[in-house]
Order: structure tokens, then sequence, then C-alpha cells
């Protein structure tokens, strides 16, 4: 099952953190690599940061909540919410997926 998960940074946050704990949440996602298919940072249009977004593929939304808990950036501050969307992909490759 694929789902969408939009992150919304803190605006208090120590603008430093990000910078500081970025290795280990690189390292975190290649560890789950099987789950998180993509990750990024967001932008408004001006550049400014949004949050963040991953796509993932896992059996269940729990699997998908016990990831955003793990993930070393969530214990920072640096996040101040995050959303679990379900998503159905219908299009991807220049290719109907249904």
């Amino acid at each position: 099952m694929k789902f969408i998960i939009l992150f919304e940074d803190n605006p208090d946050a120590d603008p430093g953190i990000r910078q500081e704990h970025t290795p280990d949440h690189l390292a975190f996602l290649e560890r789950n690599r099987a789950n998180i298919e993509s990750a990024g940072p967001l932008f408004e249009a001006e550049g400014s940061g949004a949050g963040g977004i991953w796509i993932l593929d896992a059996p269940d939304p729990e699997v998908v909540e016990s990831l955003v808990h793990e993930d070393p950036f969530w214990p920072t501050g640096l996040r101040k919410s995050y959303r679990i969307l379900q998503w159905k992909q219908v299009f991807a490759d220049g290719e109907r997926q249904i």
C-alpha cells in the first residue's frame, strides 16, 4: 500500500537542528529503503522551507507511524506535525498503473 507523509516543520525550532541531524536522518532513510521510496524537503514558491515529504510502500498505517517516530528528526523538535495519507498511484513512468 502506498502512503504519502507530509511533515510540517516547527517554525520555532533551532535553525541548526536540521544540519546537525541530517547525517543520522539520511542513514535512517537508507536503512528503511524497503519502505521509504522517496524523501525530501518541501519549499514555498519563493524558496522558504515548507516541511518535508516521504513516499512509502508499507503494509499498513501503523508501520508508517512507527517509521515517523523512529526518524532521528522526530525527537529534535524540528517537526511540528505530520499527516499520513494513503495514496493510490494511477500513473508512473509515463504509463497508466490501473
